[in-house]
Parts: C-alpha cells; sequence; structure tokens
C-alpha cells in the first residue's frame, strides 16, 4: 500500500474536465490513476539509472513505440536469426524445418530484459512495422508485468478548488494592447491518497523481473515525488510504504484481508484535514514505524519501507 498526498496543487488533472482534480463523481473522492502513479515510477527509474543496461525506459516522453521494439531487431543477434530462419520456412515449407520459437517470443524476451517498466508494468508490443522484404511484423507480442497498481483514493471527500491567476506578458504581438493575460489553476487544498499495488511472482520469472529491480521499485515508490516537483502538482509526498511478504509463493492470505487491516483515520476533534499530521496509520491499531517489521502470525510479515 502506497500512502501520498497533495497539498495546494492538482495531483492528477482531467482532460476531460478542464484539467480539474479527478474525482469520484458520486462520494467526492479524489482520485489517481494507475497510469499518473506509473509515469512518476518509469520518471524516477530513467532518472537514476540513465543508460544503465537492462533499465531503459520503453514509454517516455516523445518516444515512438515501434521504433524502440525496432530496436530488438537491430541490437540482437537472436532476434535476427530467428527471423531469417522464419522467413526461410515461409518461403519454403516443405524442405525448411519450423522453427522452435517464433521470432517475436525471442523479440519478446529481448524486450523484457533491456526495459524495466516492459519486464515490471507489461506492454502490448504487436504493433511493430512490418519488413520490407518479407512483409513480416516486427512486433514483440504482449507482456503481462508482475506489477500491478490501482487508482489512488483519497481517504477523505476533496475539495477542487479553481484559482484565477494573471500574467503581465502576452503570448501574441496583437495582444500587446491588453495590460495582462488571464488564465486559470486548480488545486486541492489537502488530500491523502492511497493505493494499492500486487506483485506476481509468477510473472516475475516469465519477465525476469528481479530481486534488484524490486527494490528499485520500492525506492521509486518512496522518493519519486523529491525529483519531480512543478508549480502545477504543489507539495506532493509518499507518506508510507507498507509490504506485505509472503512465505508460500501463492501467498499466505488474501490481499483484501491485509489491506482491510491497515486503516487510515482521521484523529479525534479533526474536522478538516490539512495535513498529514491529521490521521494515524494503524494496523490492528498499532502504529507502525518506518523501518520496522511485524510478523503477522500467518506466514506474512509487514514492513513499513517508507
Amino acid at each position: 500500500m502506497v500512502g501520498r498526498d497533495v497539498k495546494d496543487g492538482n495531483p492528477n488533472g482531467d482532460p476531460d474536465a478542464g484539467n480539474l482534480p479527478r474525482l469520484d463523481a458520486e462520494t467526492g473522492h479524489g482520485l489517481v490513476t494507475d497510469v499518473s502513479l506509473k509515469r512518476k515510477v518509469r520518471n524516477f527509474v530513467g532518472l537514476v539509472k540513465g543508460d544503465t543496461p537492462r533499465f531503459d525506459i520503453f514509454v517516455k516522453e516523445k518516444s515512438v513505440l515501434n521504433q524502440q521494439i525496432e530496436r530488438a531487431y537491430e541490437k540482437s543477434p537472436d532476434v535476427q536469426a530467428a527471423m531469417e530462419a522464419w522467413k526461410s520456412w515461409q518461403k519454403d515449407k516443405k524442405n525448411n524445418p519450423k522453427p522452435s520459437r517464433h521470432y517475436e517470443d525471442i523479440a519478446r524476451d529481448w524486450m523484457c530484459d533491456n526495459f524495466f517498466d516492459v519486464r515490471a508494468f507489461g506492454a502490448v508490443m504487436s504493433t511493430g512495422d512490418e519488413d520490407s522484404e518479407s512483409k513480416l511484423k516486427k512486433t514483440a507480442g504482449q507482456v503481462r508485468g508482475p506489477i500491478q497498481l490501482t487508482f489512488a483514493r483519497s481517504v477523505d471527500p476533496i475539495v477542487a478548488q479553481e484559482h484565477s491567476i494573471t500574467r503581465m506578458a502576452v503570448t501574441n504581438e496583437k495582444d500587446l494592447e491588453k495590460e495582462r493575460t488571464m488564465g486559470r489553476k486548480h488545486t486541492v487544498p489537502y488530500g491523502l491518497y492511497v493505493a494499492h499495488g500486487f506483485v506476481s511472482s509468477f510473472f516475475a520469472k516469465q519477465t525476469g523481473f528481479s530481486e534488484e529491480d524490486l527494490e528499485l521499485l520500492w525506492q521509486a515508490l518512496a522518493q519519486m515525488f523529491e525529483h519531480d516537483r512543478s508549480a502545477a502538482r504543489g507539495e506532493m509526498a509518499t507518506r508510507g510504504l507498507y509490504v506485505f511478504k509472503h512465505d508460500s509463493e501463492l501467498g499466505n492470505a488474501p490481499a483484501y484481508a491485509l489491506f482491510e487491516r491497515l486503516r487510515i483515520e482521521r484523529r479525534e476533534g479533526i474536522d478538516v484535514p490539512r495535513s498529514f499530521g491529521d490521521y494515524d496509520v494503524r494496523f490492528d491499531s498499532q502504529a507502525i514505524e518506518i523501518g520496522s517489521a511485524q510478523a503477522l502470525g500467518n506466514g506474512a510479515t509487514l514492513q513499513r519501507l517508507a
């Protein structure tokens, strides 16, 4: 579970609603999409790892996804050999044996090995361009990632405020006669949001997601806002990262049952929360300190990493 808050900022604007903070229309609770959360993780990994092999980012600003997929066919001898073998089989199926693996599967393995977000979150990579000679599509199939994140939802209903702002400069020369230009800014005075995440060891084996990758994910979730500031987002911070570890690969307890025992409630006497200090976070009525680990007696352990 990840707890994050915002103060005087817009945590996730809705482009279909004039960039207002996303809301549950029925309850007034704030929402942040899983896509937004994964974007923060991708940005952090790209910042920390840079050009480090195996930690490139597939979905990043201004990237062309088909060109990213093409890299598997340009840089991997295994993919190139597999595609040539497939071409030969397609030309003469009678005399050439069918390859044991489709070239797309080998390209998928290469993408998982080289892109952190592919082996973590999965990707749809079936949109590659055609090979000019054989007309075969240079694809890398689909990957179902071991890391899945939910929408983040605010603990309490939020208030979306709209502010008029002015700028002393103008955009176009024709507007020089104007003294100023007007704009609008949307903020949430304060909101504490909670998202749930899940890690599948079975899918991790398929994509090659390692313990090193997992530690990097924890670091990203804990520090993702520290180097991603903007005036529009105000003050945002990760306020808690709670991880349940299981002895059994199948899990020792249902995820929902563990999440329900981890409760976030307003402190007594607080009607309008305006800071993280207005809340208590407790597991079975007990506070959890950063860095602590608590055995739950059923083969599961709760750790607070941030």
